[in-house]
């Protein structure tokens, strides 16, 4: 308890400080010329107009895009992959080692390639010519994704949105710029990251797959149900713990993406590869308000909280729930008795 104390809960508490002072990161931020500010770097993020809400507003816009595109495929392939490498397969061995071996490769080395092959130039590009599709210069693109979808089904132009989108403002972005969808740029580095966390999440479910009890999926076999049927209603609902570790791991691992953007953007371009936890450092280490940087992972330490409390509560067994409140009704019920009997 006092190493959890002295490791994780007192280091909390001296940023949760930090967060409340104008700390420039010269000297001790627990003396007196440190100055107290209060609620105000949080103000600066969430109520006052100017390039620090409008820079943390877009870390969270493509942060939110990101999350919602990585967490999805990377369960979805590692489940996939996990019920194929389950399978009496020749060479299995083989390909469950070649599908983990991205993880545990350097997550810098990796951008490095991925780099190389989403140039202009690149080999996703030649790719792409030899099937007519003329390849965008992939890290140089800020162009989002929804815009230019929208833009090819005829919902909108592209280049001169609805007035009602353009003009709405929330947060300090206007509804068209929320609603951009994630960035030419930010899609190679989803397509990188799905890569590379796939494995990993490979394994767990591997694990999972080969623990479930024959007899249930033979059963149901017996009784004539189709493969559909036997993942739908047998597998699936017993790989419901290994699919909520796996969700939750996704989920805090996409909020706290980082090396990646360093690596291969640096925000950019235009912003549109910004997240939470790079403004953090950009603000901390090159602009020397910690304090601003300290806030922001706090916002980013209660959205991955509440998002991850909100995921267990969706996912929760509701057989089991009500199995409980059954069961305290029942006791109750017998205390009412005894204390009438009484």
């Amino acid at each position: 308890m006092g190493i959890l104390g002295l490791f994780l809960l007192l280091p909390i508490l001296m940023a949760l400080w930090v967060s409340l002072t104008s700390w420039d990161g010269q000297g001790s931020p627990f003396t007196g010329d440190v100055g107290f500010v209060g609620l105000d770097n949080y103000s600066r993020l969430f109520l006052q107009d100017g390039l620090v809400r409008r820079d943390f507003m877009t870390s969270l816009r493509n942060n939110a895009w990101y999350v919602l595109l990585v967490v999805p495929l990377q369960t979805v392939f590692a489940l996939a992959l996990a019920l194929l490498l389950n399978q009496r397969l020749r060479g299995r061995g083989f390909f469950r080692t070649a599908f983990y071996f991205p993880s545990v490769t350097s997550s810098v080395a990796i951008s490095l390639v991925f780099l190389f092959l989403f140039t202009g130039s690149g080999t996703v590009n030649a790719l792409l010519g030899l099937v007519g599709v003329d390849g965008p210069t992939w890290f140089a693109d800020p162009r989002g994704t929804v815009h230019l979808l929208g833009d090819a089904l005829g919902l909108w132009d592209a280049g001169s949105p609805p007035s009602w989108l353009a003009g709405t403002t929330v947060g300090g972005l206007s509804l068209w710029e929320w609603v951009a969808g994630p960035s030419v740029a930010l899609c190679a580095i989803i397509a990188l990251v799905v890569w590379t966390t796939t494995g990993t999440f490979m394994l767990m479910f591997l694990a999972a797959l080969q623990d479930l009890p024959h007899d249930v999926t033979e059963a149901a076999l017996v009784d004539g149900t189709n493969r559909w049927q036997r993942f739908r209603h047998v597998v699936l609902p017993q790989l419901r713990p290994t699919l909520f570790l796996v969700l939750t791991l996704g989920l805090i691992g996409t909020w706290q993406v980082f090396d990646q953007v360093y690596v291969m953007s640096q925000g950019n371009p235009a912003k549109t590869t910004l997240t939470p936890a790079f403004l953090s450092y950009l603000y901390s280490f090159r602009q020397n308000e910690w304090g601003l940087g300290a806030a922001m992972a706090f916002v980013l330490f209660v959205i991955i909280i509440v998002l991850t409390a909100l995921q267990r509560f969706v996912m929760r067994d509701r057989d089991d729930v009500r199995e409980r409140r059954e069961l305290r009704a029942q006791r109750r019920a017998g205390r009412r008795t005894q204390g009438a009997a009484r």
